[in-house]
């Protein structure tokens, strides 16, 4: 079978010159990369230690010192790799550069003459390599190692890092498959699917394609190789984990629901999902689509955050969304968005970049400051912070953002997604007369159409305006498709080329307005998005939210801060009836759009301290001022509320 596949716009032939994203794009340039560098060579004041760099030393032979940090540490320097592949794509830094070529060169010492490369294993267990793939992530460090090495290869052209990742991907090949002496076995953490699919796409080399498809195919099947590994083993061994927390319950083209820890199973959803198109693999992609629907209809929260149970940091079942203990870990939105952009390039269906906008403006945003320089492992949707201090169900929840975590996959995660936004925006078929806008982000993108040249220039103030001017230029008149995508959450959208309107019913297929004629250089497209302040309300079987509402403007989710509004935010009810009023402020939270509107909350009568009483409490209006989820915990720390009682008349 044949799927058709759409391909995403390089990020070397887009640039982002937006008001939103391209000073974002810079703070991860000028300010993450730089900042989490420090981080992880022990150099930023109060934050937790790292000595991730340091530890690759030691595998070098270059310190005496002892091991430090987490199994998986390697992958925190591997994706602060990636994220300088990406920041060097879009614009080169000779320091920058300099800094990642001694990376590569320390990476290429500490690697083992057979191509091996984990620092844990070399230094703290030694001869144990291979003996848990269960518990201590070493494909998952491989994986983001090889993501790293490819990021490098394709930003600067140097061949030092794939050449490196090469080699420990042949010592992969060799040592698992279904052959005498190999490894009939999975890592307990997918991620090494993913990157093999992307080394093979790097190099060509089938064998990368064909072990990732091993790894995917042999996961839950019996008997289980996790029991099997356990049962050899003499080591202490970790509390007992559930199949279903790795994504090992069942075969994979058996799975219905995501079950266990939410990364990991968006990681393997995403790499099934590229094995569906290398593959042609239709059946491997209507399992993919049927868990996408299960996670984005019944598991996945307001903001793009999925993954509602600290218990394992997992999913658990359809409907359970609680607001004050949810989990969302940044990793997860991010693992989110990675997913929906692989189905969207084999489907170009508006749901996935819906949903991949959502995970975006909200509950990926959200997991960093706006100084780059802070970050949140946990993305609740509702925060008490004296309850947070006390309450054992609410451990995980932080209401100021940490410098750093001894978990740190979070922060170079974002720093590796932000840097590499321009490949999300655009996308193109297979042959060439199609050009799929996904994303609103200003700049200029940049293909060939028929060995002609073409050029798309965005402007817009999104996403805090929805009136958006698209410019085509071309070397000469070229017949071509540009389709662009109507959000879901736009109404009485509107389209123009070269002032002339669009029938929006007659063009519109699964969410884009595709519109085909013969371009020229300078025809114009002007696309409305109407941005209603929407209130938004949750499927009745969403106990945690009923009798609530979530306002929405345009893509991003809003909340309430005590800052705004004082304290006792959940007393707080917004009548059927009230109407907010848009106003973007420019010196608040780096510019903003803030709702306010009319609402009611309790009266506070002196002298009156009943726990309980037999009448209503009286209440009196009172205004309330919402702002961008993704920008909580920026000011002065206090609570934070996104559902809000509905007072219905």
């Amino acid at each position: 079978m044949t799927l058709r596949r759409m391909q995403p716009l390089p990020i070397r032939d887009v640039t982002i010159d937006d008001g939103f994203w391209g000073p974002r794009q810079a703070l991860v340039r000028d300010t993450v990369i730089p900042y989490q560098w420090q981080a992880m060579n022990d150099e930023i004041r109060g934050a937790e230690p790292s000595r991730t760099v340091e530890n690759f030393r030691i595998a070098a032979g270059e310190s005496q010192d002892e091991y430090y940090g987490q199994v998986f540490q390697d992958s925190d320097l591997a994706k602060w790799l990636e994220a300088v592949g990406y920041a060097l794509s879009v614009k080169r830094d000779e320091e920058l550069e300099r800094i990642a070529d001694g990376v590569v060169d320390l990476l290429g010492r500490a690697q083992r003459p057979d191509g091996y490369l984990n620092t844990y294993f070399t230094v703290a267990k030694p001869g144990r390599k291979w003996t848990n793939l269960r518990d201590d992530h070493e494909l998952y460090c491989a994986g983001h190692l090889i993501e790293a090495g490819v990021s490098y290869y394709e930003a600067t052209g140097k061949r030092k890092a794939l050449d490196i990742m090469t080699r420990y991907a042949d010592h992969i090949v060799a040592t698992f498959g279904t052959e005498p002496g190999q490894i009939r076995g999975y890592d307990g953490h997918p991620e090494i699917e993913l990157a093999l699919v992307r080394l093979y796409r790097a190099t060509g080399d089938e064998r990368y394609l064909k072990l990732s498809r091993f790894f995917v195919e042999e996961r839950g099947r019996q008997p289980s190789f996790f029991d099997q590994e356990e049962a050899q083993r003499t080591e202490h061994r970790v509390a007992r984990r559930q199949p279903d927390y790795f994504q090992a319950h069942l075969p994979v083209r058996e799975q219905k629901t995501a079950e266990g820890h939410s990364v990991r199973a968006l990681y393997l959803f995403s790499a099934l999902t590229d094995l569906a198109a290398e593959y042609g693999d239709g059946e491997l992609l209507e399992t993919s689509r049927e868990l996408w629907r299960n996670v984005t209809r019944k598991r996945m929260y307001i903001t793009g955050g999925v993954g509602s149970n600290e218990y394992w940091e997992s999913f658990t079942i359809d409907y359970d969304l609680p607001n004050d203990r949810a989990y969302a870990e940044t990793c997860a939105a991010i693992s989110l968005m990675f997913w929906a952009s692989r189905l969207l390039q084999l489907e170009a269906d508006g749901e996935y970049a819906d949903v991949m906008e959502r995970a975006l403006y909200n509950g990926i945003l959200s997991g960093m400051s706006l100084d780059g320089k802070r970050y949140f492992y946990v993305n609740p949707l509702e925060v008490w912070p004296e309850a947070c201090r006390i309450r054992e169900d609410l451990r995980s929840v932080a209401t100021t953002r940490q410098a750093w975590f001894g978990c740190a996959c979070c922060p170079p995660n974002i720093a590796r997604l932000i840097a590499s936004l321009g490949q999300y925006i655009y996308s193109y078929d297979e042959d060439g007369r199609q050009w799929f806008v996904h994303l609103y982000i200003g700049g200029e993108a940049r293909q060939t159409i028929d060995n002609r040249r073409a050029r798309l220039t965005q402007r817009s103030a999104y996403p805090w305006d929805g009136h958006i001017r698209l410019s085509v230029d071309t070397e000469s008149p070229a017949d071509f498709t540009i389709a662009l995508r109507v959000p879901g959450w736009c109404r009485g959208a509107m389209c123009k080329v070269n002032g002339e309107s669009v029938d929006l019913p007659r063009h519109k297929v699964k969410g884009y307005l595709r519109i085909r004629r013969i371009w020229t250089a300078g025809d114009e497209i002007e696309l409305i998005l109407p941005m209603a302040v929407e209130k938004v309300r949750a499927n009745p079987k969403v106990r945690a939210n009923a009798g609530k509402l979530a306002l929405q403007r345009g893509p991003i989710v809003y909340c309430l801060e005590e800052t705004d509004n004082g304290g006792g935010l959940h007393d707080i009810r917004i009548p059927d009836a009230s109407e907010f009023a848009a106003r973007f402020e420019e010196h608040l939270l780096e510019g903003v759009v803030v709702l306010r509107g009319d609402a009611l909350r309790a009266k506070e009568t002196p002298g009156e301290d009943d726990l309980y009483a037999m009448s209503p409490r009286p209440a009196e209006p009172a205004k309330v001022t919402a702002v961008p989820y993704y920008a909580w915990a920026n000011r002065e720390p206090g609570e934070m509320l996104v559902w809000l009682q509905e007072q219905r008349s």
